[in-house]
């Protein structure tokens, strides 16, 4: 009989875990496969994904920053002066080099964005699961990042002339080695899946954490590999990682809430059963910001400067704020030191 680890799996609970995993999924594979369809409706899902989950993922970070009184002055440099540097970086590549510098770097650094998520809500599923995982560490983080490797060597070893629309200029990658990673990750992904099976007949699979790494194999291989035109491709991971990224960010407001002596109005809209009350909020919020900076901002400097200004600047965040190894983040999400 296979029994499934003792230890307790869920970051939040079974329902919000569930859901967790398979909304985003879902969302992906309904965008893509509308837009594989109907290709003529690609701008219409992709202003749908941007407005709905896009600008509400960027606010969301700034919910993240200024939460409260602590959290504004544990981050004040990343809200003041970081924004001023990578607006100066920004507008300096694009008006020194070129537009497609600017698309050049997005193309690369939102592939790296978005692994590096995926791979710390590994680590959050992996410290959940209560024990080590079934196979060797570097086993795993092999199979786990070579994929998404695999991915973007193809689409530059494809040299696409334009990306969302806009010229860019990939990094010239030979078909040898595009075949060298991708069976590198395919025996690494099948030694994990191995270990997987053991651990199964074992008893010991840590089942949330193969349902969610499960998931990240699916949609790097279908946003890089199996979709061939790289916006449709792209399209399927931006929404997958914009709704995954909501969902996580309203569980850390729920329990950051719960433990503030006076819950600010964020955190106050993310406490109890407010679930959809937040979102309506966070959107209505988002809407008006990013409308009031097309219609400011963008009078001033071309778009594309403030839109890779915010994206590159919620990147540098992410990366700050995000890290499962610091103590104040992991007694919040209740995961063990």
């Amino acid at each position: 009989m296979n029994v499934i680890q003792s230890a307790p799996p869920w970051i939040r609970s079974r329902r919000f875990d569930l859901s967790f995993v398979a909304v985003p999924v879902a969302l992906a594979a309904v965008s893509g496969a509308i837009v594989l369809a109907r290709p003529d409706l690609f701008l219409l899902v992709l202003a749908l994904d941007i407005w709905l989950l896009g600008f509400h993922h960027v606010v969301a970070t700034y919910s993240r920053l200024g939460a409260d009184r602590d959290s504004v002055r544990e981050h004040l440099g990343l809200i003041t002066r970081l924004p001023i540097a990578v607006l100066v970086a920004v507008l300096a590549v694009g008006l020194g080099v070129g537009f497609w510098a600017l698309t050049t770097v997005y193309l690369y650094w939102q592939w790296f964005h978005y692994t590096r998520q995926s791979w710390g809500i590994a680590r959050v599923y992996e410290r959940k699961s209560g024990g080590p995982l079934p196979e060797n560490p570097r086993l795993f983080a092999a199979a786990f990042y070579l994929l998404p490797l695999w991915g973007i060597l193809h689409r530059s070893h494809q040299s696409p002339d334009e990306f969302l629309r806009v010229e860019v200029k990939t990094i010239p990658v030979p078909s040898w080695l595009v075949t060298i990673v991708g069976a590198s990750a395919i025996l690494a992904m099948l030694g994990v899946a191995a270990a997987r099976l053991i651990a199964w007949r074992n008893g010991t699979l840590p089942v949330m954490h193969t349902v969610f790494f499960a998931s990240h194999l699916v949609i790097f291989a279908a946003g890089y590999l199996l979709i061939g035109e790289i916006d449709h491709g792209w399209l399927v991971i931006n929404v997958w990682h914009n709704a995954q990224y909501l969902a996580f960010v309203w569980h850390f407001n729920n329990r950051h809430a719960a433990e503030a002596s006076t819950p600010t109005f964020i955190q106050q809209m993310s406490s109890g059963d407010r679930v959809v009350l937040y979102f309506a909020l966070s959107i209505a919020a988002s809407t008006v910001i990013y409308l009031t900076l097309q219609l400011t901002l963008a009078l001033i400097v071309a778009p594309i400067i403030v839109y890779q200004t915010i994206n590159f600047h919620h990147y540098i965040v992410d990366s700050r704020i995000w890290k499962v190894r610091q103590k104040p983040l992991q007694a919040t999400l209740g995961l063990p030191s």
